[in-house]
């Protein structure tokens, strides 16, 4: 819609013109003036140097685009003085890093360099103590150091116990601790770029031996405190408290179902308590006596008051139908229409008439009296708008006026669908215009609007309406209780509510505006409020008919084009009185300069209608100052305070000329946050200055009551929710008859809760107290209040703050919001604005963190998260305003799209739990004995006795395996041993018995003749999976040589898999290398040498084409302890590692595995398997040959193209026991999940399956398989089938499920014990459980006991602790261990360090578990123990004291937000790293950081250091599909990932 610049109303000079064209495109952009004046001080140059005079006013603004709700020169150089306690660091804080893709809207060019002259001025230096200061300076270059400091001088309460890392510098840790202790830290020093620094992993690098708090900052003990045991959360309120110890564990009783724990003997734990904070000592108390409530003067009674409004409308229509009632005005401020009470009165009349009569037929009427109608008017439209309003009352139906949607998906438009719904609403009027602007549908219908019901729409136009008969008149009755409107309101949380105003209400509340503001007839009142509700509608429309008034209807769109019209509109009629906001004194005051003529001098009222807003007085006294020389009267002002349930809670009256101005109240901002008033002396820069909105309405009563809890009177000194009692609020919320009840029918009670006087009160909503001569002071809104560790702040304050700081060059428009989620026991404050296109990412980071500190200084309160969202995203509300509920909403779910962050839990979580301390001094003794006291066994199990089991086969005569193969190819020549599927499921390759000992043969032959090795050399064979590899295992068994199997390079990847080949070789010190011709070809090829140094290989022999030939004789070792092969592979931790199998562990091993499955040769299984180590290698190689049945080998890497491949080779032959692994079950999962009846149409049936095992090395993946289980169970796959195996470099067997023997079983643990290395069963559903699975059934002849891994005790069995075995089967011993030469011999012979008469040797497997006695019945007949595996004890992570696994901290990560494909965690210098991949836009990137730091602060207790987002694919998982944290740890260090975004929470 394009209106004149500058339309006759008024022609302004250039540079007003040019802040207007800024103004008109804010509106056009949808952000209503509402919120958003600016002082522009971005006016031109030459205007700027023409007009050096111009006003103090201009002159103070210094800066920028911000909300004018919050403007406040006092307040802005209160927060220049806190800031310039900060000096020093141009930074304070580490930027995070950001990959360029993610700036989503500042192109490299617009980022202007900073402007490092203000900040010098501006940052204030910081308060020190000299002792640190010098060693600080020193420490300040490593990352590595700088985010130990961060973490641990951070104000957790971990601070004193961590101070040390890693025990350096012994002496000066009592002195540190107890300086830590009572430390506050406020900002930290800046870290160079941590992903950066590759040195950063050494701690060589470090120059200080202490690890010093960062920046420290160092505030004074409080006296006569112990220091060391203290510590000071952000308040300043010591926190060394256990206090409500009892109550906190009443709480976790009621909370969660539980067995009761056995009592242990020995020191045990506490629970882990979260820490209360201590109510500071010092704090302010409130020290007055009760408050008696107070009255305000009687209404009057004048004789000639109507009955009720409608009747005061009849009486004017009828009597005075000429004079003018409402003028409205168009986009130019001109005025347009005027409406007289004649034709308010006509109107109004044929509306109801047509509401009534015309809408349905006579006997189906659509409305009857105490309906409710919808009215969906513009608020341009008031003329249409009164009528209609008018109409319904004189029809008797209940109007409910809302904003017209824009969209199907407003904000918060849901919310009014339901305030309809709940009101019963299924008509709506409107213009014709207004219906024509609605959104539509393709066939022209109107949108069904989110959450709406469906509705009629009714066009009020004249021209569409009946003229009543004229025997038909309204009935109007004296008014009553009975509704007459009602009027919607936001809730905090928000959902929309209706306040419903009686006829009688709405009718006492005219007359009582009437007496305070003195109306009398005729006057003309200028209106630029919206008169839809609150005081636009109070005033402008309903005290208007009932004094005759005129009113002068100033719509928002005129503010474009004419700032000033609203003035000039009361200097050109005269106007008496203006209803304002302190926005439009701002917006006056913009324009003022070229109006020299206006003259405000008839004004006997500028109501300032939200007086209730603190900041409001900063805005009237401007605007005093600059128009008291235009006639302003000083007592002229009347600021007031309104809430939508009690309406005019307090309006200060119209002043004598010359009498005092009413005094202002200078709050201590601390005082506040207790609740108490203390008139502010000391500290200017927290201080609130508030200004009175006058005496309490005539009629009425008022009350101060504690904002929660039972409505209790306060205190003369303390704030609280201001209550009303009168004739003129609203009575209830429609249809909530809970709510209303809280809020609308309050007695108040005194301090021992019996009632004061029986007269129900109104809770306003509004946070304030009465003061010296009964004057009302507001100064918040309980909307708005913060309630963080028991101190209250106030959201309004907060973003005055923020808006203080230098916002011009960051935020755009002064958009902030400020609101608190609640996490882990307490609110969190979370600051969002949006940021302008324009800034730079370092002037956007500045401001971040001066604000943090800005809020710091004066609130005393940290904020938890600070983001700056791009411009325009936030959701708005239908006046422009920012939705805070829905930008709340979408914070927590993760659709905020931020495009900066800031954390900073370091600071904020006050109430972690202590860290906990290991008891010292119980040794393993007395845990023995306490065991045996409390009756408990002692953690051990065994798999049945190898001894008692009859095997009468003729291997029991065969040592070594060869021997085994030479005979059945003798006995049985022709039997297929195995078969090689290929990616189509056809055989491609196949062995019998015979042709396998002939294959190998011919290779043990080339081994001599080409290799000219000897016995006992090592030979590595690189193949491919399939039957060549199983060939020539065996060659080298008939020639003596010890096989190592090595996973052949990938063609595509050798940069990366090539050095792990090379690797394995050089640490096998192998003699020759056997292979294919391709990969032959692949080794000695020009890729493969820019990756590692081809000229050294050893031989390499191709085994493609093999002459004919056979050794004269086949090897035989002399004794089976002799070597069998070598097993190579590397752990998730990277580390590589070879373990030595003698030929007596392999032959005991398939006995095992041979008893446990029942195999024997007339069976088959189909294995889909990596064949290069661990159990894998062995059902691959070693057990057919054994046990005689067939193998039906799938490669997994087959899958890859065909995903149907396992499945179907399982139904085909219909197999009854397979092996895969858990890239292969999750392969299936996700690729066949959605598919399952296209295996139905293929036929793939999988009931003939019996065991389907997963071969792993970690805790079972119950969620993948209980997911494998349910999706495959339509096509036949019995609930039963799956189960896992466990096994460890020391042991690759140790259970396998098997086929006998009970089914394998579950348990839940309590999460929080397992931290504890203890084991407590809960129940399903609890609380921070955790499923558990038994990993199969222990092997025969394996005994395994679970020992503390620190004193090598056996524990009982409600401990964890790590899985020793016993077994014929375990390896004789690590080769050679890569990369950690510390884990030696002891790993496979140790000795328990007590109550062993035996003296057993155990195998350590590095597992943490525990073992638990089931009710089932185990093959042997005695009680089944179950095997629990947890977890890898080199991957656990040792944080607070506490072990966790990486494992359970991923799985709630990956919970949080739709985006995250896989997830990582990895410690680095007791900062937990979180590595998420993004499977969304980068856009969600930032979204993440903060929903991770939720969850895992929720459920793990822990703080996450720093948050990496990076794409899908980059965290390394290995062959058996276990996460590489390692690996990936170290390419964060050096940089290599390339992530989107890193976060380091402060």
């Amino acid at each position: 819609m394009a209106e004149p610049a500058g339309g006759g109303a008024c022609s302004l000079p250039r540079e007003i013109r040019e802040q207007l064209a800024e103004l008109e495109l804010e509106l056009s952009e949808g952000v209503d003036p509402a919120l958003q004046k600016e002082p522009r001080n971005q006016t031109p140059a030459p205007a700027a140097t023409s007009a050096p005079s111009s006003s103090k006013y201009h002159r103070a603004r210094s800066g920028g685009a911000r909300d004018e709700r919050y403007r406040s020169d006092i307040h802005t150089e209160a927060v220049q003085a806190a800031l310039a306690k900060h000096k020093e660091q141009k930074m304070a804080l580490p930027m995070p890093t950001k990959r360029r893709s993610t700036f989503v809207q500042s192109p490299a060019d617009a980022c202007t360099p900073p402007d490092t002259s203000s900040a010098s001025e501006d940052e204030g230096s910081l308060r020190r103590q000299a002792a640190l200061s010098a060693a600080l300076h020193q420490s300040l270059q490593n990352a590595e150091s700088w985010i130990n400091r961060s973490v641990q001088g951070s104000s957790t309460s971990s601070s004193a116990s961590s101070t040390l890392s890693h025990g350096e510098g012994k002496g000066t840790s009592g002195t540190l601790a107890d300086v830590f202790a009572s430390t506050r830290i406020e900002n930290f020093s800046v870290p160079p770029d941590v992903t950066a620094t590759t040195s950063s992993s050494s701690s060589s690098a470090r120059p200080a031996t202490i690890d010093l708090p960062p920046s420290g900052i160092v505030k004074g003990t409080h006296k006569g405190s112990n220091r060391s045991s203290l510590m000071d959360t952000a308040d300043g309120v010591p926190v060394s408290s256990r206090v409500s110890t009892k109550i906190q564990q009443l709480l976790n009783t009621l909370k969660r179902p539980k067995r009761p724990p056995l009592k242990e003997f020995f020191v045990d734990d506490f629970e882990e308590i979260v820490e209360v904070p201590q109510p500071d000592p010092n704090q302010p108390k409130p020290e007055g006596r009760q408050m008696t409530p107070v009255k305000g003067e009687p209404l009057g009674v004048v004789c000639n008051w109507p009955p009720a409004l409608e009747a005061a409308l009849q009486r004017w229509g009828t009597t005075q139908a000429k004079c003018p009632c409402l003028t409205a005005l168009d986009v130019t401020g001109k005025p347009v229409y005027t409406l007289t009470y004649g034709k308010l009165w006509s109107r109004s009349l044929k509306l109801a008439y047509t509401l009534l009569n015309k809408l349905g037929t006579k006997n189906e009427p659509v409305l009857k009296p105490g309906d409710r109608v919808a009215l969906v008017y513009p608020n341009n439209d008031p003329v249409m708008f009164m009528v209609a309003f008018y109409g319904c009352l004189l029809a008797e139906v209940i109007p409910v006026p809302i904003e017209v949607p824009l969209t199907r998906k407003d904000a918060g438009g849901q919310q009014i669908g339901f305030l309809l719904g709940s009101c019963g609403i299924t008509l709506a009027l409107t213009t014709e215009v207004c219906l024509k602007g609605l959104p539509k549908t393709q066939n022209g219908e109107i949108v069904q609007f989110k959450g709406w019901p469906r509705l009629k729409w009714v066009v009020t136009d004249s021209k569409y309406l009946s003229k009543s008969p004229k025997d038909w008149q309204p009935n109007i009755s004296t008014a009553g209780t009975e509704p007459a409107y009602i009027e919607y309101k936001t809730s905090k949380e928000g959902s929309v509510m209706g306040v419903t105003v009686s006829r009688i209400a709405m009718l006492s509340h005219c007359q009582a505006l009437s007496q305070a503001c003195n109306y009398s007839e005729g006057e003309t009142i200028v209106n630029v409020l919206d008169f839809k509700k609150d005081a636009g509608l109070w005033h402008g429309m309903l005290t208007n008919v009932m004094n005759k008034l005129h009113t002068l209807s100033v719509p928002y769109s005129v503010m474009k084009t004419c700032p000033l019209s609203w003035v000039q509109r009361v200097h050109t009629h005269k106007a008496k009185v203006a209803l304002v906001k302190c926005r439009d004194l701002h917006w006056a005051m913009m324009a003022h300069r070229d109006q020299r003529d206006v003259s405000l001098s008839s004004l006997r009222m500028l109501i300032v209608t939200d007086g209730a807003n603190p900041w409001s007085v900063s805005s009237c006294d401007a605007f005093l100052s600059l128009f008291q020389s235009h006639g302003l009267k000083p007592e002229a002002i009347c600021p007031c305070a309104t809430s939508p349930e009690a309406m005019t809670v307090a309006i200060r009256r119209p002043g004598v000329p010359g009498a005092p101005l009413p005094g202002r109240a200078i709050l201590s901002m601390n005082g506040l946050s207790y609740g108490v008033i203390r008139v502010n002396t000391e500290d200017k820069n927290s201080a609130l200055t508030v200004q009175d909105v006058g005496h309490v309405m005539p009629g009425g009563m008022m009350c101060i009551v504690k904002p929660d809890g039972s409505p209790q009177l306060c205190k003369t000194d303390e704030i609280g929710e201001i209550c009303v009692s009168s004739k003129t609020g609203g009575m209830m919320y429609y249809g909530l008859a809970g709510v209303t009840k809280n809020t609308f029918e309050v007695i108040p009670v005194n301090s021992a809760g019996s009632p004061v006087g029986d007269l129900p009160f109104v809770r306003s909503g509004l946070l304030g107290f009465v003061g010296p001569g009964s004057l009302v002071f507001v100064v918040g809104k309980m909307d708005g209040l913060l309630t963080v560790s028991g101190r209250r702040h106030n959201a309004d304050d907060i973003v005055a703050t923020g808006l203080a700081v230098e916002s011009i060059k960051t935020v755009y428009r002064g958009r902030i919001a400020v609101f608190s989620v609640s996490v882990f026991y307490d609110e969190r404050i979370v600051v969002v604005a949006e940021q302008r296109p324009d800034a730079s990412e370092e002037d956007s980071f500045q401001w971040m963190s001066r604000v943090l500190q800005a809020i710091d200084s004066i609130h005393q309160v940290g904020v938890y998260c600070l983001a700056l969202v791009p411009a325009n995203t936030l959701p708005k509300t239908p006046l422009g305003g920012i939705h805070i509920s829905q930008t709340k909403q979408h914070f927590l779910e993760g659709s905020l799209h931020p495009c900066n962050i800031l954390m900073c839990p370091h600071t904020c979580v006050t109430n972690l739990p202590k860290p906990r301390q290991k008891q010292p001094g119980v040794g393993p003794a007395s845990v023995m004995v306490g065991n045996l006291v409390a009756g408990k066994r002692i953690a051990q199990a065994a798999g049945r006795d190898l001894g008692q089991i009859e095997d009468n086969d003729l291997v029991r005569k065969h040592q070594f395996l060869t021997e085994v193969l030479q005979w059945r190819a003798q006995a049985t020549p022709d039997h297929m041993l195995f078969l090689l599927l290929n990616a189509k499921g056809t055989p491609v390759c196949t062995a019998t018995c015979l042709q396998l000992h002939r294959r190998a043969e011919r290779i043990a032959s080339v081994l001599y003749d080409k290799g000219h090795l000897n016995a006992g050399d090592n030979v590595v064979l690189l193949y491919p999976p399939g039957i060549e590899l199983i060939a020539a295992f065996y060659g080298c068994l008939y020639a003596g040589c010890i096989p190592v199997t090595v996973r052949p390079p990938h063609a595509q990847n050798l940069t990366a898999t090539l050095p792990t080949v090379r690797m394995i070789v050089d640490v096998s010190k192998a003699a020759c290398i056997l292979t294919t011709q391709t990969l032959m070809r692949l080794l000695k090829s020009r890729e493969a040498a820019a990756a590692v140094d081809v000229k050294t290989w050893p031989t390499i022999i191709d085994t493609d084409d093999l002459p004919r030939k056979r050794l004269p004789q086949l090897y035989k070792p002399p004794t089976p302890e002799m070597l069998a092969y070598l097993d190579f592979s590397v752990s998730t931790t990277g580390m590589l590692t070879g373990v030595k199998m003698s030929h007596a562990a392999v032959n005991a091993l398939c006995r095992a595995i041979k008893l446990q499955c029942e195999l024997y040769s007339s069976r088959q299984i189909a294995i889909c398997l990596d064949p290069y180590c661990g159990l894998g290698f062995t059902l691959w190689c070693l057990c057919s040959v054994y046990s005689g049945h067939q193998s039906i080998l799938i490669p997994p890497m087959e899958l890859e193209s065909n995903l149907f491949l396992w499945l179907s080779t399982v139904s085909q032959y219909k197999i009854r026991d397979t092996f895969c692994s858990y890239s292969v079950m999750e392969l299936c999962t996700k690729g066949l999940g959605n598919q399952v009846e296209i295996l139905k149409a293929r036929g793939i049936n999988l009931s003939c399956v019996r065991t389907c095992v997963v071969v792993a090395e970690e805790r079972p993946r119950i969620s993948l398989t209980q997911s494998f289980s349910k999706l495959f169970k339509d096509i036949g796959l019995s609930s039963r089938a799956v189960s896992t195996t466990f096994g460890s470099r020391v042991n690759v067997a140790i259970c396998l499920q098997g086929t006998s023997g009970p089914d394998p079983t579950t348990v839940y643990v309590d999460l929080k014990s397992l931290r504890h290395d203890r084991v407590r069963l809960v129940e399903r559903g609890a609380p921070q459980s955790l499923l558990l699975s038994e990993s199969g059934k222990i092997l025969p002849g394996v005994k395994v006991i679970i020992v503390n891994p620190e004193t090598k005790g056996p524990v009982g069995d409600s401990h964890l602790g790590e899985i020793w075995v016993n077994s014929p089967h375990t390896a004789s011993g690590y080769y050679t261990i890569y990369d950690n030469e510390s884990l030696q011999a002891d790993h496979f012979n140790t000795r328990l360090s007590f109550g062993d008469a035996a003296q057993t040797l155990w195998a350590r497997t590095g597992y943490l578990g525990f073992v638990r006695r089931t009710e089932l019945t185990a093959a042997s007949g005695d009680r089944h123990d179950a095997l629990y595996v947890v977890g890898a004890l080199d991957e656990t992570l040792e944080l607070r004291g506490l072990r966790y696994h990486p494992i359970d901290i991923e799985t709630s990560v990956s919970r949080t937000h739709r985006s995250i494909a896989e997830c990582a965690v990895f410690t680095w210098t007791n900062l937990l790293v979180v590595v998420v991949e993004l499977c969304g836009c980068e856009q969600e990137a930032l979204d993440l950081v903060p929903l991770v730091t939720n969850v895992v602060l929720e459920e793990h207790y822990l703080i996450v250091g720093v948050v990496v987002v990076v794409d899908p694919g980059v965290i390394p998982i290995n062959s058996r599909g276990e996460k590489q944290r390692m690996h990936l740890r170290d390419s964060f260090l050096a940089d290599q990932l390339d992530p989107i975004y890193v976060a380091y929470n402060m």
